[in-house]
């Protein structure tokens, strides 16, 4: 047997793996955006998606996951930046990785208890003689509560493009002159710009599709793809309509990817 064909037989269990876990999964999702509630086939689903209603769902869900990553990179690329300079800086990274082994479901219903009226926060306002205030139900807690859960996934990628930065690199531009800023802005960022790519696909993508915090948090008040296809599927059993709603938040997580991917140049010695 030649290199060739081992090489060959060793990319089957692969192969099998993404045509069952990957391609068929899609597939499904596909043919049952094509159904109508009786199993006919019809494309009024995917003109359906077109409506103001659901136009406004897929601006509302790429705003909030805008804010949601936007945030998430401004704490963390600072802690991500001052972790590189701290002595342990692998069990401080550890610590903040932690938190994200807990079960999601458990890390929400906690910040239920925290935002709650009778919470420790509401607790400490009326330590100032004002009124306990609905802090749950809101776009604060709901951002705050993704902005928490993402966290983590954001800095470990930013670390780790930080941490291979050549410090020479900053010798040399503060030898020439440059300020700090000037350097950030000049050296350290675009030196790290894969890192910060990647950590907006770990969090753009998944705040997409949220529906879980979305439910518990922000109750009604924020309605997104991800709870659109929850309900299409687990209320009005309309598998059809949460189906092709699917297909789009697949198809808007592929562009991501694409716009995001990171792109290697080649260069000539």
């Amino acid at each position: 047997m030649t290199m060739q064909s081992k090489n060959r037989t060793a990319l089957i269990p692969y192969v099998v793996w993404i045509a069952l876990f990957v391609i068929a999964p899609i597939a499904l999702v596909l043919y049952y955006s094509m159904l109508d509630l009786s199993g006919n086939f019809t494309l009024a689903n995917y003109q359906n998606f077109f409506s103001p209603v659901y136009l406004k769902m897929t601006f509302t869900s790429f705003w909030y996951a805008f804010l949601i990553t936007f945030f998430t990179l401004l704490f963390a690329y600072p802690t991500a930046y001052l972790l590189t300079r701290t002595k342990h800086k692998q069990l401080w990274l550890m610590l903040i990785i932690i938190p994200s082994w807990i079960n999601l479901l458990l890390k929400t219903y906690a910040f239920i208890g925290i935002f709650g009226l009778y919470g420790p926060i509401n607790a400490f306002i009326e330590v100032f003689g004002f009124n306990p205030q609905q802090i749950l139900f809101t776009d604060f807690s709901f951002i705050f509560v993704s902005v928490y859960i993402f966290i983590p996934f954001m800095i470990i990628p930013i670390f780790n493009s930080l941490d291979k930065l050549n410090p020479s690199l900053i010798f040399a531009a503060r030898d020439l002159g440059a300020s700090s800023w000037t350097t950030f802005r000049r050296i350290v960022f675009p030196l790290t710009i894969d890192g910060v790519k990647s950590g907006i696909q770990v969090t753009f993508i998944p705040a997409l599709s949220l529906f879980m915090i979305t439910r518990l948090i922000a109750g009604n008040q924020v309605i997104t793809l991800g709870t659109a296809i929850e309900q299409q599927f687990l209320v009005s059993q309309n598998w059809g309509m949460g189906s092709t709603i699917a297909v789009f938040l697949i198809v808007f997580m592929v562009l991501t990817m694409l716009v995001t991917g990171q792109k290697k140049k080649g260069g000539r010695v």
